[in-house]
């Protein structure tokens, strides 16, 4: 083993050194300055004894310089081609599903469309997280595998629900969280040349259908003398329905904030059903958000009767809003039960 020591000077001459580096006193401190450091050089070349050994250095320092290992080569990032490759097989079958969505039927159909692409979405998330990405692709593919879990997740709770009060699983997605997030992280690969490649479902922005205040909705055979007055104090549109038996009499639309009222009411006991809401469905004949469906305990009796001198007929006010003095008792019924 080769052993490098740094030479040490004494009085102008190097330790260990014999005769070889001696300089003649006459010469300044800079030239013995100069002397020593040739010396220091000529050293390492001298330092090998002839079995292999080497002298133990006087007063010297070892120097890592020679036994250090040698740097690690970085390892190979990525190919970009193969990256392309595997993250448009993790996300193809996903797009197929999500066309799928696409072109459904709202109810049955396009539940069971959102389910499918909810497992697909879960499976691209997996399999992205095991490809092995180039370095600058790192960080958009770990952001778009947990893009594609939170779309799961969406696409899974925007399936529609039965009966009334029904919002549209496209107005659901619409303000999703998981659509947009896909839509970043598609943008932030495609910036680097990643094509993404995918098609998210179309979505419908949540509408504000009211009819006109006092609009009937449903309205039957009316030629009674009986009036009603609906006052809708409340902070939504209401529809007021009234029922004979299992027969519905006329529903009416009163804004929140108005009130209207309904004449040539016949006479008979009625039940008064009425549910608040926003964005009237006619074609549902109820609200699709923020759903409420009540009734009055008590009946609403019309009676109109011929008395001496003329008719008496009756006249009835219903405010859909708690106030005070008021003797209404109300219940919730459930949307399965309220008259259409």
């Amino acid at each position: 083993m080769v052993r490098y020591t740094s030479a040490h000077t004494t009085g102008g001459t190097a330790a260990g050194a014999g005769r070889t580096a001696a300089h003649p006193r006459r010469r300044t401190g800079r030239a013995t300055a100069l002397g020593a450091a040739a010396l220091a050089l000529a050293l390492p070349l001298t330092a090998c004894s002839a079995g292999g050994g080497s002298d133990a250095p006087t007063g010297g320092s070892s120097s890592s310089a020679a036994g250090s290992a040698p740097s690690p080569t970085p390892s190979p990032t990525a190919d970009p081609a193969t990256y392309r490759r595997a993250l448009t097989d993790a996300l193809r079958p996903l797009d197929s599903a999500l066309r799928a969505v696409d072109g459904a039927h709202e109810g049955g159909p396009l539940d069971k469309a959102l389910n499918t692409a909810a497992g697909k979405a879960e499976t691209a998330a997996d399999a992205l997280e095991a490809v092995a990405a180039p370095d600058n692709a790192l960080s958009g593919t770990s952001q778009l595998a947990t893009a594609l879990r939170a779309l799961g997740q969406d696409l899974r709770s925007a399936r529609g629900g039965v009966g009334r009060c029904a919002t549209s699983p496209r107005v659901e997605l619409d303000t999703a969280h998981g659509p947009q997030s896909v839509k970043e992280a598609a943008r932030a690969l495609k910036a680097l040349g990643y094509d993404t490649a995918l098609r998210l479902p179309r979505t419908e922005r949540a509408q504000h259908r009211r009819p006109a205040n006092g609009t009937f909705v449903r309205d039957g055979s009316r030629g009674g003398l009986g009036r009603l007055t609906v006052n809708n104090g409340t902070s939504s549109d209401a529809v007021v329905t009234l029922t004979r038996g299992t027969r519905t009499a006329f529903s009416l639309y009163v804004r929140k904030g108005a009130k209207a009222t309904v004449r040539s009411v016949n006479s008979g006991a009625y039940t008064v059903y009425f549910t608040t809401g926003e964005d009237w469905n006619g074609g549902k004949r109820s609200f699709t958000r923020g759903c409420s469906f009540e009734k009055f305990d008590d009946k609403a009796n019309f009676r109109t009767v011929r008395v001496s001198g003329g008719t008496q007929y009756t006249v009835l006010t219903f405010t859909l809003n708690k106030v005070f003095g008021g003797n209404a008792a109300t219940s919730t019924v459930p949307p399965g039960e309220f008259p259409s």
